[in-house]
């Protein structure tokens, strides 16, 4: 029983996985920077923008430990696992960062007048609603309705997905659209598992509250 116990608290989650593959993108960021060098402000800027993510990304587990608990806690599935999980999103989440050092374009102003507003509005939606959920988690509350989650069922996805969508915007290439592509079908995904499993819940929760046969 104790050897059962000492596998579960060693076991490696999806989110270890994910900082060490966040970790593994600013390490290919700096890899192209280095490589490639910074020649304009397209390289400069997307530098910034998805470096400041991966950081905030890290950063927010230690302002906010109780994220730990719940995000992403499952096992992620043994070696393969983690490194399937730092090739994708280490390395392919990289991809948009790879498409702006080897453009030799300069960064237009509209590219960047949207990438910007895209880039901090989706970190604003993101952040606040996982402060909010987050709250909400610690008061021991349910399913959060007001705030800005009254927008949408599932906002801090959309706000993750429009950083995504800015990094593409300043990599100025059709290519680098494939991943905020991809990370859409992913997130349709979790929110058809995240519905069924609400659907599921609630159909159990009635049989407890019925009167008892006489």
């Amino acid at each position: 029983m104790q050897n059962t116990a000492n596998v579960e608290t060693t076991r490696m989650t999806q989110l270890t996985a994910l900082n060490a593959a966040k970790v593994l993108t600013i390490l290919c960021l700096v890899a192209f920077a280095v490589g490639f060098s910074i020649s304009g402000w397209r390289q400069l800027i997307y530098l910034c923008l998805h470096i400041s993510y991966c950081l905030w990304w890290l950063l927010e587990q230690w302002f906010f430990p109780l994220r730990r608990q719940y995000l992403f806690n499952e096992p992620v599935g043994g070696a393969l696992g983690f490194i399937f999980t730092l090739l994708f999103v280490g390395v392919f989440y990289a991809l948009p960062g790879y498409l702006a050092f080897t453009n030799p374009v300069p960064l237009s102003f509209t590219a960047a007048s949207v990438a910007l507003p895209l880039y901090i509005f989706g970190s604003l939606v993101n952040t606040s609603a996982d402060v909010q959920k987050l709250t909400a988690k610690q008061w021991g509350a349910g399913l959060v309705k007001d705030g800005i989650w009254r927008l949408a069922r599932h906002i801090n996805y959309f706000g993750d997905w429009l950083r995504y969508l800015s990094f593409s915007v300043v990599a100025g290439s059709l290519w680098a659209y494939l991943v905020p592509g991809t990370i859409a079908l992913l997130y349709l995904q979790r929110i058809f598992q995240k519905e069924q499993a609400m659907s599921e819940s609630t159909r159990t929760i009635p049989s407890t509250s019925n009167p008892a046969p006489t």
